[in-house]
Order: structure tokens, then sequence, then C-alpha cells
């Protein structure tokens, strides 16, 4: 026992020893216990303490062995942390381009099936995904990420359920036969952004495979724009809940020629149809109720009912009718979806789902 210490050589070695515990999967707990161990073990063979013969000698080497262990215990847990920094970018970096390439169905079906292997999935069976979005975008690793991946991991395992965040929305792919993952997704991110009004989460349906996955994706994404576009108040949509809307926008001439002929009479409303659109969304979007209709326009209930005894007067469509009620509150959501009576309502009509 010198009493010099470490050196920068010995230090830089103690890094390179917790690097490759890291690399090896050691627990950091253990790797310290070792070279602790190893410290009080080599403590009686140490020749200041066999050739020491006052109390002093012994605690002047006592003093320089512990400055040593705790030098070169911080140099260990550096190269560890730094080891498992290097390895967590480089997850989250191939977690990414998995999903990026997973989403927009690119790369060899074979390939992609053996790097999703790596992330619990089996992508031969049925898969559905569910987005977030928000104002603010989510990003890896953030609050919202790892609340939510926490508590899945929690319920379901960490298996066949992968979270992850894609152009600053909150991405959830997880096997089609997992019960309840949509809504438990739903439930964590209101959960944490409870305050957040801008939030809406959209969930697909399983659809089989690689393709569809990209599917379930895309029908995620199309209802959040379709809960944007049509102010719906709902936080949580389900394109199952919404397919009808989607069917139709598969056909813009189709949708067109629908609003145009049950929603066209109301062009000759004075001060355009625009008004009357607004309150037949209101109506339907309150279960038909019209005192429920007035407070969310903010108007009165005699002025609800006189708009709507005018739409039945322009369009000859009785609302009590279920069949007649049908096609107008379709042509409605479609006119919203359309961006009717715009100019650019044909080219409105295509979600976004990208």
């Amino acid at each position: 026992m010198t009493g010099r210490g470490l050196d920068a050589a010995a230090l830089s070695r103690m890094r390179e020893c917790g690097e490759a515990a890291a690399r090896d999967g050691v627990p950091l707990r253990a790797i310290i216990d070792v070279h602790l161990s190893a410290t009080w073990l080599a403590w009686p063979a140490l020749p200041g303490v066999v050739r020491g013969r006052r109390a002093e000698d012994v605690r002047s080497v006592g003093e320089a062995v512990f400055r040593a262990a705790d030098r070169s215990v911080a140099a260990l847990v550096e190269g560890y942390e730094a080891a498992q920094r290097l390895m967590i970018r480089r997850e989250e970096a191939l977690r990414r381009e998995f999903i990026d390439d997973l989403l927009h169905g690119r790369g060899d079906l074979g390939t992609l099936a053996e790097r999703a292997q790596r992330f619990g999935l089996r992508l031969a069976g049925a898969h559905l995904v569910a987005v977030a979005e928000a104002d603010q975008p989510f990003y890896d690793g953030g609050p919202v990420a790892r609340h939510v991946e926490a508590g899945l991991s929690s319920r379901f395992g960490a298996r066949e359920i992968l979270v992850a965040t894609k152009d600053g929305v909150l991405v959830c792919l997880a096997s089609g036969h997992v019960q309840g993952v949509g809504e438990a997704f739903a439930a964590l991110a209101e959960e944490v952004m409870a305050g957040e009004r801008s939030l809406r989460i959209g969930v697909g349906r399983a659809h089989p495979g690689p393709g569809g996955v990209v599917r379930s994706f895309e029908e995620a994404r199309g209802v959040v724009s379709f809960a944007r576009r049509l102010e719906l108040p709902e936080r949580v949509l389900y394109a199952a809940d919404l397919l009808v809307l989607q069917v139709l926008l598969r056909d813009n001439a189709a949708i067109t020629e629908l609003v145009e002929s049950v929603l066209g009479p109301l062009r000759a409303s004075r001060g355009g149809p625009g008004v009357l659109l607004e309150t037949l969304l209101a109506y339907f979007a309150t279960g038909g109720v019209a005192t429920l209709t007035a407070k969310r326009l903010h108007i009165g209930v005699r002025t609800v009912t006189y708009r709507l005894e005018r739409v039945r007067r322009l369009t000859g469509y009785d609302l009590s009718n279920p069949i007649q009620r049908h096609a107008v509150e379709t042509a409605a959501l479609g006119a919203r979806l359309l961006g009717w009576p715009g100019e650019d309502a044909t080219s409105a009509a295509r979600p976004a789902t990208t």
C-alpha cells in the first residue's frame, strides 16, 4: 500500500469494467458488491496493515483505502451509467425505426417480423393501434409516454404491447387478442393529461398481418381527424363507431351527391345554409334534445325549434321519421367533413392518415 491513490489509468480501467458489466447485463448492485468485497478481503494482506505497528499507521492506511474505494466505485458507476445511456439511445433509435417502417408498410415482411420479435410482437396475428394527439407533441421517454407504458405493462405485461411516438403522436400497438388495451391506453393518457383540452384519442380496429397494423393506424389517425373536423365533444373515439363515415368518404362523389341532394335546398335560407347546418349538428350531437341544443348554441329553445322546422320545410325531410333523420344526420356530418358549402369541399374530404 503506497498511499498514492488511484491514477488516471486505474480509474479508466474501472470505468471500462463498469461499461462491460452494463453490456453483459450484470446488475450494478452486484458489481459494486463484488468490488467492495474484494477491497475488504484484501485488507488484511495490505503491506501497510501487515507492517503497521501503531493505531495511527493502520488508520492512515484505512483512510487511503476508503478514498481509493470511493473513487473506484464512482468510476465504475460512471462507466456503467454511460454504457446504459448509450444502450437506451440505441434501443430507442431501433424502436423508432421499426415503428416508422411498420406503420408505413416499408421493408420486407420477413425482416419486419424478425425485428418485431425483439419488441415482443408476433406480426402474423391481428393487431390494433391506438393513438393520442394533442397540441403539444409527445416524445419518447416523456412523462406521458412513460406513464402510459408503465400502466399498460403493469396490467397486461411487457410482451405484445409496444408504446412509442411517431411525428409527435403517442402510438400504442397491441396484439388483437389482448382485450381492453384501447380502453386502458385512453384511460392512462387521460389520467396524466386531464387538463389538456386538445387531447384526442383514436382507437383503430384489429386487422391481421403487418398490413393490418398500417390499416389500424390509419383508422386511428382518421377518427382523430374526424373528431377535430366535426368538433365532436368526445375525447376518445373508436374507428368501429365511425365506420359509416369512413365508408362514405371512400367515394367522394357519393358523399358529395348525398350532401347536395339532402342539404342543397338549405342554400335558399336567408343568410345561407351555415346557421341551419350548425343547428342540425348540435341537435344530433345532443341526442335530438332541443333544450340541450339551445344551451350548446347559446340560443332559445324556440329558436332551435324554428330552425328545425325551417330545415323540414326547405328539404322535405322530417326528423321525426327515423329513416329521414338518419339521411339528414349522415348528410350533415358529411357536409362538415367536406367543408360544405365551401368552394374546396371535395378536396377537404380526404382525412389525414399519416
